[in-house]
């Protein structure tokens, strides 16, 4: 597609790997806008990147709604939808309470499916869109650990291969993409210490990778792509 003049919506746009997809599209001349919970770092990121901001809770279904119908007001469409908000707890199962389960869920499945059926009327309606949710290698493979950021990562693995199958009919393309471990303040925010590496990779890696999948000429799409370092050891 062209990117240049796409309407782009960003969720968990105010850093790390959302943050890094707003500046690598608002590059190529898109007119992007981001969405996150706190309104203070949204503000700043989008002063930065030169994108509109709506702060907001994807979780929330009166937030998802507003957002997208504040971006569609705006600019008459919307064009690509980025699901990239999410978060992390990590502990044994003996010792997750349902109350974390639920939280993780709400964000990272519940909030991707509010936005994404958003988007989704709106893609219908004018004949076609890009919708992008940002998973993990973890939906691929679960781990000690990790019941809550894992089986979240599965669901959205299979709400996406649902939408693509029903959204391909009305040319809209629907990706997944799989990050490997990558260097932000992920690990951090989930209670633990990520050891950093400039071999690792960085949110530009995956923003670049999207990017490039974007620029597929739209008779044809890449479904589901995996992104990791080279060589991270």
């Amino acid at each position: 597609m062209e990117l240049k003049g796409a309407v782009a919506l960003i969720t968990g746009g105010s850093e790390g790997i959302g943050r890094s997809i707003a500046e690598a599209l608002k590059a190529e001349g898109a007119e992007v806008t981001i969405t996150g919970r706190r309104e203070d770092l949204l503000r700043a990121a989008a002063g930065e990147i030169g994108a509109d901001f709506i702060a907001g809770d994807v979780g929330s279904e009166a937030d998802a709604v507003r957002t997208v119908d504040a971006v569609v007001e705006k600019h008459g469409r919307l064009d690509i939808l980025v699901n990239n908000a999410g978060y992390g707890i990590f502990k044994p199962l003996v010792e997750m309470e349902l109350a974390e389960l639920e939280a993780v869920y709400r964000t990272n499945v519940f909030g991707a499916f509010l936005m994404g059926r958003e988007a989704a009327r709106q893609f219908v309606k004018q004949g076609g869109g890009e919708l992008i949710n940002i998973s993990s290698t973890s939906g691929l493979k679960g781990g000690r650990g990790s019941t809550a950021y894992s089986s979240s990562k599965f669901a959205l693995r299979g709400m996406t291969e649902c939408w693509r199958d029903e959204l391909r009919r009305h040319d809209v393309r629907v990706m997944l993409v799989n990050p490997s471990e990558v260097v932000t303040a992920f690990s951090s925010k989930a209670g633990y210490e990520q050891q950093v590496s400039p071999k690792k990779l960085r949110p530009e890696e995956i923003a670049d990778a999207i990017v490039g999948a974007l620029k597929v000429d739209a008779r044809g799409f890449i479904p589901e792509f995996s992104v990791f370092a080279t060589n991270p050891f």
